[in-house]
């Protein structure tokens, strides 16, 4: 975990228990950590009121002032969920009596669907990168795993050896909160894999010991960054110029439902752990159906 010596203490200790006890992960806990201190300084700015003794009228004037200056009603209701997180906490360790944050409602919401690329759209970024190139057959082996198993970015760059049982055709997953999935390769990946385990990943590492299943020249695993630079890379190729960083894994939940697949079944190779937030696939495969017929039917 990072360094957070120079938060307040309050905030320090809700961070480190949301670390412990909750096991989010960190790019989760930063956004919390942005969140607090952001609404601390704003605090800081318009008063000396800090952010232990605010009141409620104190977090309706803040969340105001977000969306006046921009901040989607999405990432406001985000910052809203942190600070009662935040307070509660507080309360529970005794050290506040009332939670300002009672009876504020959330900013209105609308639920967005995710963009998905078609089946089409897939194979052809399955096919941009130049396999005569090392690096570009782990990208096509990522890419192949990425769609075969539906994994979040951060898993498939942490992914590591001992996660694979290529004899089984499964893959063991370590998702948001360590909480643990088998989710099932299919032919077609494993076959990739087979490959770049023979030949690429030993001509990538040059004699390396790295336990990481897809690894830098250095041997160490691919940043989130770099992973979407070089898949938008190959988008770029094939005209899939707006290529989300959750692009193919929303593809291959639609594609999966498009197919006739259980939304419980989904829900588990997904890794979610509400099966509501599953069910915003349901809504894009129903849209892309309503799409097919107004397009193909004679009477759509």
């Amino acid at each position: 975990m990072r360094d957070r010596g120079n938060l307040s203490h309050d905030i320090k200790i809700y961070l480190d228990s949301l670390w412990l006890e909750r096991g989010l992960t960190e790019n989760t806990i930063t956004s919390y950590q942005i969140d607090l201190l952001s609404f601390a300084e704003w605090l800081d700015d318009r008063s000396d009121t800090g952010i232990i003794s605010a009141k409620r009228s104190d977090i309706l004037a803040y969340l105001g002032h977000r969306l006046e200056n921009g901040s989607s009603p999405r990432s406001s209701a985000r910052c809203l969920s942190c600070l009662r997180g935040f307070y509660k906490f507080l309360l529970r360790s005794g050290n506040l009596e009332i939670d300002p944050t009672v009876d504020i409602d959330s900013p209105k919401v609308g639920r967005s669907l995710p963009t998905v690329i078609s089946e089409e759209q897939v194979e052809k970024l399955l096919s941009a990168p130049n396999l005569d190139n090392i690096l570009h057959f782990r990208d096509r082996t990522m890419l192949e795993l990425l769609y075969a198993c539906g994994l979040r970015v951060s898993e498939l760059i942490n992914l590591e050896l001992s996660q694979i049982n290529m004899n089984q055709g499964v893959v063991r997953i370590f998702g948001k909160g360590d909480k643990e999935r088998l989710v099932p390769i299919g032919e077609v990946a494993l076959d990739w894999l087979c490959r770049y385990f023979k030949r690429s990943r030993q001509e990538i590492i040059q004699g390396r010991q790295s336990d990481i299943a897809f690894p830098t020249r250095s041997g160490n695993k691919m940043t989130r960054q770099a992973f979407w630079h070089r898949i938008k890379l190959h988008g770029k190729k094939v005209g899939l110029n707006r290529l989300s960083p959750h692009g193919v894994r929303h593809a291959f939940a639609t594609h999966l439902l498009n197919h006739g697949a259980d939304l419980r079944v989904l829900q588990m190779l997904l890794g979610h752990s509400d099966l509501t937030t599953t069910q915003i696939y349901t809504h894009v495969a129903k849209q892309r159906l309503q799409e097919l017929h107004a397009r193909h039917h004679p009477r759509g």
